[in-house]
């Protein structure tokens, strides 16, 4: 008997390995910050004692949603288990917007949910030479609430637990600050992954500010980085085309319900899986 239900904390770790074996390259630490943002917003179908299928619907605010984590096991493809948890879990959404980077060759299935496209996401990967710079510093406690109001206007959207806890510094995650006579002019998070690091957010006002961010960050977590930019970050996109980065993968952002569309100069998502 197939069973929809809620994931235990113990499950998302068994979520995020099947993301690995799929080669999502997850954060070492990731599902401590996803279970805070949404303890509720984790789900899997089960054979038995066996879990065949995931998803997440994470509620980040009264207003918006995500949805990523999206995982059938490969033995029970094609049978409709994956959709018919699809639709249990969108039920955790109620009413709010939700948002989407599913890989481009679904987007006709999400379509079909409401889900409309609106950029695409891609992928870089590549090394960069690490250097201190002056000007960044690591963040501090004081400036949880403006980084997450920072992030939350260059994505169209604040996601405020979700944000606080991911800029605050771990073991394996470290958030830089560029400051500038006492106004911070950028910052980026770099977190260790299964291979090499990822950065993101990822937030500043010039390319030479980007790139010494992404220098800075390298100082952390070595050379080899991951960023994840949108296509409404064009001059983004040409910096890491600059840098040596090459495109992987590129993803469909897609929203069900009305999102507010912005444009950036220099900005990388947090993740795929939360937004």
């Amino acid at each position: 008997m197939i069973v929809y239900r809620n994931a235990t904390n113990q499950e998302l770790s068994t979520i995020l390995k099947w993301a690995e074996k799929e080669g999502w390259n997850p954060g070492l630490d990731d599902a401590t910050t996803f279970w805070l943002t949404d303890p509720k917003g984790f789900f899997v179908a089960t054979d038995g004692d066996k879990i065949i299928a995931a998803i997440s619907v994470v509620n980040h605010t009264e207003e918006f949603a995500f949805l990523g984590l999206y995982i059938t096991h490969p033995s029970y493809r094609g049978q409709g288990i994956g959709y018919a948890l699809w639709q249990h879990a969108l039920t955790h959404a109620g009413p709010r917007t939700i948002g989407l980077d599913g890989v481009p060759e679904q987007q006709s299935n999400y379509a079909a949910s409401g889900f409309v496209h609106s950029s695409a996401t891609t992928r870089y990967t590549g090394q960069i030479n690490a250097s201190c710079h002056a000007k960044i510093r690591k963040a501090i406690a004081e400036d949880t609430d403006n980084l997450v109001a920072l992030e939350g206007k260059a994505a169209g959207v604040c996601k405020p637990v979700y944000v606080s806890d991911w800029v605050a510094n771990t073991s394996t995650r470290t958030t830089w600050v560029l400051e500038r006579e006492g106004t911070v002019r950028g910052f980026c998070t770099v977190r260790m992954c299964v291979e090499g690091a990822k950065v993101g957010p990822l937030l500043a006002t010039s390319a030479k500010d980007a790139q010494q961010l992404l220098e800075h960050a390298a100082t952390f977590a070595g050379p080899a980085l991951t960023i994840d930019v949108p296509d409404t970050s064009s001059p983004l996109k040409q910096l890491c085309s600059k840098l040596g980065f090459k495109p992987g993968f590129t993803t469909a952002r897609m929203y069900r319900g009305p999102f507010r569309s912005v444009e950036n100069t220099f900005f990388a998502i947090v993740t795929m899986e939360l937004g």
